[in-house]
């Protein structure tokens, strides 16, 4: 009797040992199922996008506001090949969780021009554990998922809130992707030589926001209050909200922006919450 207690003791000590070596593999290997999401998605995405066989034109951006036309014509847009979507990607960027956690992500991520949609990847680590999320804006409804040890979800938050916010950033992103300024759900609103206001509607959806530019034609800021703050416990905080671009350079014949930044204007002052850093972003257009 107390050889087969042993016996059954040493074979539930093994069993969990062998759970834990288990999940310690699954953790450790590089296949996540987030990430494979991820890469689904967009990749049937491309497949499905139509390629574009137009160029940019004077004509296209006569009925843009003059900083907005000139923009275009300084990155040097006018005569090149118009783009289906965008892929941008950064690595070891700051990334402000709360006002005490602070971690470094990777990030991926993929807009579309003919409808607003988005999608985006965060990689990294919560002591040492892998977590990810997932950001998505498809056929008017948004959501942000968070996981941690690639199966444990930690928030998937949805809603109006949710749904605005990530239009808006689509939005926000449109002149990094410029073929999407053009598209008819797009308004554009002159205001002075160096600000324009753009409204998008989309599912019955509409959000708004205000471009600022340079004098010579650079796109330094997007700020919008249609937005609304969410932590992954789902609180929602009223503040404004800025996409910050900087430091343009060549990249194949175009000027783009090597640093972009996402800000919050809380009462208690700005949190420059998505790379402080000053991580470069990599910007690849098809």
């Amino acid at each position: 009797m107390k050889k087969r207690k042993r016996n059954g003791m040493w074979i539930a000590i093994i069993t969990v040992l062998l759970l834990l070596l288990g999940v310690v593999i699954f953790i450790c290997i590089p296949f996540s199922p987030t990430a494979a999401r991820f890469s689904h998605i967009t990749g049937e995405k491309a497949k499905d996008t139509q390629d574009v066989s137009e160029v940019f034109t004077q004509a296209d951006i006569e009925r843009l506001p003059a900083p907005v036309q000139r923009y275009f014509e300084y990155c040097g847009y006018l005569g090149t090949p118009k783009m289906a979507y965008m892929r941008a990607s950064l690595t070891n960027v700051d990334f402000v969780m709360s006002e005490t956690k602070t971690i470094r992500i990777d990030y991926k991520q993929m807009n579309l021009v003919r409808k607003p949609e988005r999608f985006a990847l965060i990689s990294s680590y919560l002591s040492g554990v892998p977590f990810e999320g997932l950001d998505s804006y498809e056929n008017g409804r948004g959501g942000m998922k968070g996981t941690l040890a690639k199966v444990i979800p930690l928030f998937d938050q949805r809603g109006e809130e949710m749904d605005r916010a990530c239009l808006v950033t689509w939005l926000a992103e449109c002149l990094m992707v410029p073929n999407a300024a053009l598209q008819n759900f797009v308004c554009w609103e002159s205001m002075d030589d160096k600000q324009a206001k753009a409204t998008i509607t989309w599912e019955g959806v509409s959000a708004s926001g205000i471009f600022t530019f340079s004098e010579a034609g650079e796109l330094l800021a997007f700020r919008t209050s249609n937005r609304t703050a969410i932590d992954m416990s789902g609180k929602e905080t009223k503040a404004d909200w800025s996409a910050y671009f900087r430091e343009y350079h060549i990249v194949n014949g175009l000027l783009q922006p090597k640093v972009i930044q996402s800000v919050w204007h809380y009462e208690a002052g700005d949190c420059v919450y998505f790379n402080q850093n000053e991580a470069a972003v990599d910007i690849h257009y098809q």
